[in-house]
């Protein structure tokens, strides 16, 4: 694999894994009306509180899938770059990381969407 296809592979997978955390935020705001909705029925006897519960799920769900898709693309890619230039090491390792933060981004949303909740 040449350097101009790591560069591609990164690309590809640094673009899924913003599509699944943009679509994860948008999954997550389109369920707060409607748990705040629910809020009012908790007074019947209902999972009040669904909605914020299911938004963490998905943010963090799709935040993760996003980041294994970024950090396979990546990781072949940086292994890529290092074979052929072993000084390239660490800015590898730093871009991988940045590839396996989105995961830690969705898991933070869910703790505010969660803490919301109290």
């Amino acid at each position: 694999m040449s350097i101009g296809q790591a560069r591609r592979n990164w690309r590809l997978g640094t673009l899924a894994a913003l599509a699944a955390f943009s679509i994860g935020g948008l999954v997550l705001l389109s369920f707060m009306p409607e748990a705040r909705a629910l809020d009012r029925a908790a007074a019947n006897g209902t999972l009040a509180h669904w909605g914020y519960y299911m938004a963490a799920a998905i943010a963090t769900g799709l935040s993760s899938i996003g980041a294994g898709i970024a950090v396979s693309q990546v990781g072949a890619a940086a292994i890529a770059a290092i074979s052929e230039k072993p000084e390239m090491m660490g800015r590898a390792l730093i871009i991988v990381g940045l590839a396996e933060g989105i995961a830690i981004y969705g898991l933070i949303i869910a703790f505010i969407v969660i803490a919301a909740v109290q």
